[in-house]
């Protein structure tokens, strides 16, 4: 291997999904308020939320970012958690849009469900499937 080929080895200090809005405001309050994650970079028109760890979800306007809001989403957020059961009635109290009921997938080995952000991306919840 040539110089200048391998991987740097000095970590990635932090893993970012960016998701493009037509309303910015209105995806931040709902990562915000409803979702409860936490603004930790503030670059004007792109918002850098705290999921858990490192795992992080930007929100960009549309008509600055490198990408365009597209009405088709080919992205999905998915949260691992402890307890999907519990985050899908949260989640109900909050009347979060096309929520769909835990379903179990047992090729997968996981429980999960999904709801969509106020402009459509899909935000999946997913557990490890308790075993019979």
């Amino acid at each position: 291997m040539a110089k200048g080929d391998a991987r740097p080895t000095d970590g990635i200090v932090l893993a970012i999904t960016f998701l493009y809005y037509r309303d910015l405001p209105r995806a931040m309050e709902f990562y915000e308020s409803v979702l409860g994650f936490e603004l930790v970079i503030d670059q004007g028109f792109s918002k850098i939320y705290r999921i858990d760890g490192q795992a992080h979800v930007g929100l960009v306007d549309e008509t600055r970012g490198m990408q365009k809001w597209a009405p088709q989403k080919t992205v999905q957020v998915c949260l691992r958690v402890p307890d999907g059961d519990a985050w899908h009635a949260w989640a109900k109290s909050r009347n979060v849009d096309a929520l769909t009921e835990p379903r179990n997938n047992h090729e997968l080995g996981i429980r999960a469900f999904v709801f969509c952000d106020p402009e459509g991306y899909q935000i999946e919840v997913q557990s490890v499937l308790a075993a019979a």
